[in-house]
């Protein structure tokens, strides 16, 4: 079995990005007796739209967990669902802003392939806050979501999921130095500073990966 995890580079001009890390820090590890590839993915939808194709070719995943930021997010977030609508609040890295389908001839959403109810019991247990979620939100998460699960409907192999992340502790304090700086905000004002280590982001992720080794084919 071959297992894919993927994480956004930095944008909307933060230094840095969680899921970037966590993808990078899972990269050639063994979760269940398989090998996991971890792949950075850049925040650009026609770039990501290229990608996955020849990203699915070369592992031949089996499962792949994709990981994204999504600020003020306090726990891991297990997506649901993918849908073949854009929002973008923000401008990728190409200028984009995108307001309508993923995909112009893909079907309006798709549930995720992975068993969410057992890996978010398996979080819990192990002490690590988890919810599942309705909503990918409107950018480049719910995007790659979407193109992940379609392509692995197209081809009949593979199941997609998608895992959103708090921000690190660091960026958080950041935040905080920022705040104090600029003085336009109180700090009971912001929604956005939750957060949480790396180390916990990891243990859950591989905790995730390897329930859904276990559960893939219930």
């Amino acid at each position: 079995m071959s297992i894919l995890v993927t994480g956004f580079e930095a944008y909307g001009g933060r230094s840095s990005n969680p899921a970037a890390q966590l993808a990078t820090a899972l990269d050639d590890a063994v979760i269940g007796g398989h090998r996991v590839t971890g792949r950075l993915l850049p925040v650009d939808l026609a770039a990501v739209t290229r990608e996955i194709p020849a990203l699915l070719d070369e592992t031949s995943a089996d499962i792949v967990l994709a990981f994204g930021l999504w600020p003020g997010e306090a726990v891991l977030r297990l997506e649901q669902v993918a849908v073949n609508h854009s929002r973008f609040e923000l401008r990728d890295a190409s200028g984009v802003k995108s307001l309508g389908p993923v995909r112009e001839d893909g079907a309006q959403a798709y549930l995720t392939g992975l068993p969410l109810d057992a890996m978010q019991r398996t979080l819990r247990a192990a002490a690590i806050p988890c919810r599942i979620s309705g909503t990918a939100g409107g950018y480049l998460c719910n995007a790659l979501f979407y193109l992940l699960s379609d392509e692995c409907a197209r081809r009949g192999h593979g199941r997609a999921g998608f895992m959103h992340l708090p921000y690190l502790p660091e960026q958080v304090a950041a935040l905080l130095d920022e705040l104090e700086t600029r003085e336009e905000l109180e700090q009971h004002q912001r929604a956005d500073l939750a957060s949480m280590s790396l180390e916990t982001m990891e243990r859950g992720a591989r905790l995730a990966l390897a329930c859904a080794v276990e559960n893939i084919h219930e």
